[in-house]
């Protein structure tokens, strides 16, 4: 059963860190593209941030460039977002996203159940 988990969520304080990690099981996920999103209440889930299947390639939303950075360790099956100098706007929940970079259509994608951020102004 293919599972991601994620941890490391929390109430941080604006302008402080947070480490979110999202734990593969299952399968492995070398072929995969994994990506995190966040969503707030009553907002739609938005992109925050991607690795690609190999690791040499990333990307960000606007907001959070340069605050931001995701890394994978693929001997682990893991993904992590390392986040810093959060804002209020940032509060949401945080879930981890897996999609195999070589597979197109249904069934190539999981999502984990998110973890909850909380940033105070």
């Amino acid at each position: 059963q293919v599972q991601l988990v994620e941890s490391g969520g929390g109430l941080v304080q604006a302008g402080g860190s947070l480490r979110l990690s999202c734990a593969a099981s299952g399968r492995t996920f070398n072929n995969y593209d994994m990506s995190w999103y966040r969503q707030a209440p009553g907002k739609e889930r938005e992109f925050v941030a991607v690795i690609t299947w190999s690791g040499d390639s990333t990307s960000y939303a606007d907001s959070v460039k340069g605050r931001f950075t995701i890394s994978r360790d693929k001997a682990k099956n893991t993904v992590s977002l390392q986040m810093n100098n959060l804002k209020a706007e940032d509060s949401a929940i945080y879930h981890c996203n897996a999609k195999n970079h070589f597979v197109v259509g249904p069934g190539n994608s999981y999502w984990g159940q998110g973890t909850q951020v909380t940033v105070s102004s």
